[in-house]
């Protein structure tokens, strides 16, 4: 079963996250940032993944801690939950349309950790959300999950549509690349014979 829960303490934080890899995309997030909690519920449902985030952070502060805990410590149970990597894809990518932006996720489960990130916002929020926290996310979550990671919004206008566009295509690519490939027959999808 590829199921991991992760809880994570720190004098900022308190999260306890789980992941199911071969789950149906259902979410129970709550983390005190509408945003975020919008953005991981179609993260999981898009993935198809069963996904429980639960954030107690310092929202006194800001948003930061808890939007970087939160990718931090799903990262790390989605790392714990694929183990070893045996007859996964590997390698995925999508071009993701939302409304009028575009952007292309591709992804290698290579535990080796490196995010590039293009793209912009054309605003400093999107409600009460900062909308640098979107790259925030993506850099603790590849790092913490051992992605390399590529996102590159293409175009678009609406900061909404772009940061969307930005989590549903990490999640169509992640399904793609933790899928069972039967020709692997179960081997480590590497010449070195471990990722």
């Amino acid at each position: 079963m590829r199921a991991a829960s992760i809880s994570r303490r720190t004098a900022e934080t308190d999260v306890n996250v789980s992941i199911d890899l071969d789950g149906t995309g259902k979410a129970d997030i709550a983390t005190g940032v509408g945003f975020l909690d919008h953005m991981l519920e179609l993260f999981a449902r898009h993935a198809l993944f069963d996904v429980t985030v639960k954030v107690e952070g310092d929202l006194h502060v800001d948003q930061h801690h808890t939007t970087e805990d939160a990718g931090i410590a799903l990262g790390q149970a989605f790392a714990k939950a694929l183990g070893d990597k045996r007859g996964i894809a590997r390698y995925a990518d999508i071009h993701l349309p939302m409304d009028e932006a575009l952007t292309r996720v591709a992804v290698d489960v290579s535990g080796r950790p490196f995010l590039v990130f293009r793209t912009q916002f054309r605003v400093e929020k999107i409600g009460q959300f900062d909308t640098e926290l979107v790259r925030e996310w993506f850099q603790a979550f590849a790092g913490n999950a051992g992605l390399t990671l590529h996102v590159e919004t293409l175009y678009g206008d609406n900061a909404h549509h772009i940061a969307e566009s930005c989590f549903k295509g990490l999640a169509r690519a992640l399904r793609g690349a933790v899928a069972v490939d039967p020709r692997e027959e179960g081997r480590v999808p590497s010449t070195k014979g471990s990722l």
